[in-house]
């Protein structure tokens, strides 16, 4: 079993979400130190990208803000490696292809594997374009989550069976973001895919409450929360620590 798949063990896991440099590195390495002590057991580094096709306008902004402080992948690393001194649970990169592809898919991985990430989420590559991308991961010991939806139908039963780490499942369409009410269809993708796989299953895109957390943790292994962190830290800036602080904290006691 993964270090990754080892983090759902006994509990439902709660996975923290934050943009890499946003408001800068110094902060982001801060934050995610606060969110681990907190109790998350997963955290997703998000690296930043211009033209983020999933994202809402809450961590559109934030790549932007990230972006015009000078964050680079290069920098990422560093405070992986940095965080890696007194961090041991699992890290990820979320990320879109274009800046793996641009700086090179196996040297990607090598730098991944050596600062310490564990995993990549890439939510613009397809499961059936993905080998590319997963050799070069399997070789330097890291892993690639993949994503289902409430449409993937039978689709999902195909990712599901090739899944590894844990299986991010989308609760509602459209792009990230907070959202009022949220609907348990996904918890019949889930079902269907537990059929075929023992990969835990998280739920993420739009939990922003405890109350909403619970609900949801209720019907998978666990579940992500990224835009409401994001939003504080929007609102927080540098000051950001505390507030995101407390309201994991409250998110952790929910789960």
């Amino acid at each position: 079993m993964s270090r990754i798949s080892q983090a759902f063990e006994g509990k439902k896991a709660f996975i923290a979400f934050l943009t890499g440099g946003d408001p800068d590195i110094e902060t982001s390495e801060k934050l995610i130190r606060t969110i681990a002590e907190e109790g998350a057991d997963i955290i997703e580094i998000g690296i930043p990208f211009s033209d983020p096709l999933a994202e809402g306008p809450v961590i559109e902004d934030a790549d932007e803000r990230a972006l015009a402080s000078g964050c680079t992948v290069d920098l990422l690393f560093e405070m992986v490696g940095r965080l890696r001194e007194d961090i041991d649970i699992p890290l990820l990169f979320m990320t879109y292809y274009n800046p793996v592809f641009k700086y090179g898919a196996a040297k990607f991985a090598k730098n991944c594997a050596i600062c310490g990430i564990d995993g990549l989420i890439v939510p613009d590559l397809p499961f059936e374009e993905s080998a590319e991308l997963l050799l070069p991961l399997h070789e330097n010991g890291l892993e690639l989550v993949s994503m289902i939806t409430p449409t993937s139908g039978e689709r999902a039963v195909r990712i599901a069976k090739e899944a590894e780490g844990f299986i991010y499942c989308v609760s509602s369409l459209g792009v990230t973001g907070v959202r009022a009410n949220l609907s348990d269809e996904i918890g019949g993708v889930i079902e269907q895919v537990k059929t075929v796989t023992d990969v835990p299953c998280a739920i993420g895109f739009g939990i922003s409450t405890p109350e909403q957390a619970a609900k949801m943790a209720a019907i998978s292994d666990g579940i992500i929360i990224g835009s409401a962190i994001v939003r504080i830290v929007a609102e927080h800036g540098r000051g950001s620590v505390e507030p995101v602080r407390e309201y994991v904290r409250a998110i952790r006691q929910g789960v």
